[in-house]
């Protein structure tokens, strides 16, 4: 085997997408993110499991996305994402958990531009981010 052929290792692949839904009045907490373009997409504070231990994560990554300490509550959905690229889908479940707070006021972390209430059908007529696209499929 030759210097110049070199091995390639094969990414580790996320176990899940994980979720968490906050509600308000029938409305859901969204935040807004701009893309390259300067294009507002739309997405629930959300992050990649990597292991089953993971999962534990959601009310950590949650405050630190939205400044809202909340407590995770029951599977309110479940489905698959697209976890890879268009070209190379990786499909992995996509769990959806309800989210409990006392506290409402959102702060979205820096990556984010802002945050909208809306309800699930006025999202679907709003631009989705990557971690989203499994609501069109709802």
């Amino acid at each position: 085997m030759s210097s110049a052929r070199k091995l390639r290792e094969k990414p580790v692949s996320p176990k899940a997408l994980v979720c968490g839904m906050l509600q308000d009045g029938g409305r859901i907490l969204f935040l807004v993110s701009k893309d390259q373009h300067g294009t507002e997409r739309l997405e629930l504070p959300c992050f990649l499991a990597y292991s089953d231990a993971d999962v534990t994560r959601l009310a950590q990554e949650f405050r630190e996305q939205t400044g809202i300490d909340a407590e995770v509550g029951e599977i309110k959905i479940q489905t698959k994402n697209n976890a890879g690229s268009r070209k190379r889908k990786v499909w992995v479940p996509c769990l959806v958990f309800k989210m409990n707070a006392k506290n409402r006021t959102a702060k979205p972390a820096k990556q984010f531009s802002g945050f909208r209430w809306l309800t699930l059908e006025d999202t679907k007529k709003q631009k989705l981010g990557r971690n989203a696209e499994w609501m069109l499929k709802k």
